[in-house]
C-alpha cells in the first residue's frame, strides 16, 4: 500500500529586518519588557503562577541562533506564532549523580505546556536579562549556564553552590518544533548541558513546577520508554532517540569529543514519534556522515548529490535501523518539493 506524506512549505525566514512586521509583539531590543501578546482569553483557566511566568522575556532568534529581539514567553509558545516561524532560545540540563544515574522530572499538572510529562532534569529558557543573553556562541553558552543555575533552584530547589558554573558542560544545540496542543507548542534552539556535580545534590522541588522526580540508569530509562502509560516531552524524546545514550556511555571518559560543537542539529518531531531522515551522500558533500538522523526535510531538499533517501518510524530509546530503505531515489526525490512517497 502506498501512502503520501505532504511536506508543508517552510514559513518566511525570520530576520532582524522583518521580525517586527511579522510579529508586532516582539521587541527589537534583547533586554527589556515584553509587549502584550494575543488575547487575555488565551490563558483563562490556567494556574495563576504559571500565567505570571508567561510574562517572562524570551530571546527571539533567527535560524542561525542570532538574537534579533525579545518577546514574552506567551508569545513564543503560541502555535499561531510558531507556525509563522517565531523561534526562541532554550536549554536542557541533564544532571547525573555519582552513580551516573540521570535525574528526571515529571512536569507539574499546573504547567501550561506539556503538563504531567516526563523529561530531563530541567528545561527552560535564558531570559532577556543581563547575564543570560549572548550574541556569540561563547557568550550564549555562558548565558544559558547562568539560566540553568537559576532554574535548577526555581524548579528543583538545587542551590547554585551545588551546581557551579564551571561544572556544566555544553555539548551541542538542537533546533526543533513541536506542538503541545492546538494552542501551545515549542520552537526552540535548545542548548544541551551535562553536569555531574561533585557536591551531593539536595532536592526540594516546587510542586507548582514538578510533580515527581526520579534517578534512572540508561536501562531503566529505556524501560520507561516501553511503558505506554508514560508521556515524555518531545525535546527529550528527540535527544534520547538521536544522541543521549551514546553521550551517556562516555560520561566519565570520552565526553570531550561531543562537547562545544558549533553545528546546530535541525530536528523535527511529528505526532507521537520522531521522523528520522537518513541518507547516503556523495564524498564531496559538506557532511560526509552516512545515515545521520534528524535533519529537517526542508534542509534535506537543499542538499546536493543525494544518492539515497528514506524515512522510518523508530522506537524510543533505539537507534534508527540499518535495514533496507522504505523509499529510495537516485537524487530526484531531493528536488521534488511538495510530497514524499513511501511504500508500506
Amino acid at each position: 500500500m502506498s501512502t503520501t506524506t505532504t511536506i508543508t512549505q517552510a514559513p518566511t525566514a525570520i530576520t532582524a529586518e522583518n521580525v517586527l512586521r511579522l510579529f508586532p509583539e516582539v521587541n527589537t531590543t534583547i533586554i527589556g519588557a515584553a509587549r502584550p501578546s494575543g488575547s487575555e482569553d488565551d490563558l483563562a483557566g490556567y494556574d495563576e503562577e504559571q500565567i505570571r511566568l508567561m510574562d517572562e522575556v524570551c530571546i527571539v532568534l533567527d535560524e542561525n541562533d542570532i538574537p534579533i529581539g525579545s518577546a514574552s514567553k506567551k508569545a513564543c509558545h503560541l502555535m499561531t506564532n510558531i507556525d509563522q516561524g517565531l523561534l526562541h532560545r532554550a536549554f536542557s540540563v541533564f544532571l547525573f549523580d555519582h552513580d551516573n544515574k540521570l535525574l528526571l522530572q515529571q512536569r507539574a499538572t499546573e504547567k501550561i505546556t506539556f503538563p504531567d510529562m516526563w523529561t530531563n532534569t530541567c528545561c527552560s529558557h535564558p531570559l532577556g536579562i543581563p547575564g543570560e543573553t549572548g550574541t556569540t556562541l561563547t557568550e550564549s553558552i555562558a548565558g544559558v549556564k547562568r539560566a540553568a543555575q537559576r532554574k535548577l533552584d526555581h524548579e528543583l530547589g538545587i542551590k547554585a553552590e551545588q551546581v557551579p558554573i564551571e561544572e556544566f558542560k555544553f555539548l551541542t544545540r538542537i533546533h526543533y518544533k513541536a506542538p503541545s496542543d492546538g494552542k501551545w507548542g515549542e520552537h526552540e534552539i535548545d542548548y544541551i548541558l551535562f553536569i555531574k556535580p561533585k557536591a551531593t545534590i539536595v532536592l526540594d522541588p516546587s510542586p507548582n513546577e514538578v510533580r515527581d522526580t526520579k534517578y534512572v540508569s540508561a536501562e531503566e530509562l529505556r524501560a520507561m520508554f516501553g511503558d505506554s502509560a508514560l508521556l515524555f516531552t518531545p525535546w527529550f524524546k528527540l535527544i534520547c532517540e538521536s544522541f543521549l545514550f551514546d553521550w551517556w556511555k562516555h560520561l566519565d571518559s570520552g565526553l570531550e569529543k561531543y562537547m562545544n560543537e558549533e553545528k546546530i542539529h535541525r530536528m523535527q518531531e511529528t505526532g507521537t514519534s520522531t521522523t528520522f531522515l537518513r541518507w547516503t551522500v556523495a564524498a564531496d558533500d559538506e557532511d560526509k556522515r552516512d545515515g545521520y538522523p534528524g535533519m529537517m526535510i526542508e534542509k534535506l531538499f537543499n542538499l546536493e548529490h543525494i544518492r539515497l533517501i528514506y524515512w522510518s518510524q523508530v522506537p524510543l530509546g533505539t537507534s534508527p535501523p540499518d535495514s533496507q530503505p522504505q523509499c529510495a531515489s537516485n537524487g530526484k526525490l531531493a528536488r521534488q518539493k511538495g510530497s514524499l512517497m513511501r511504500t508500506t
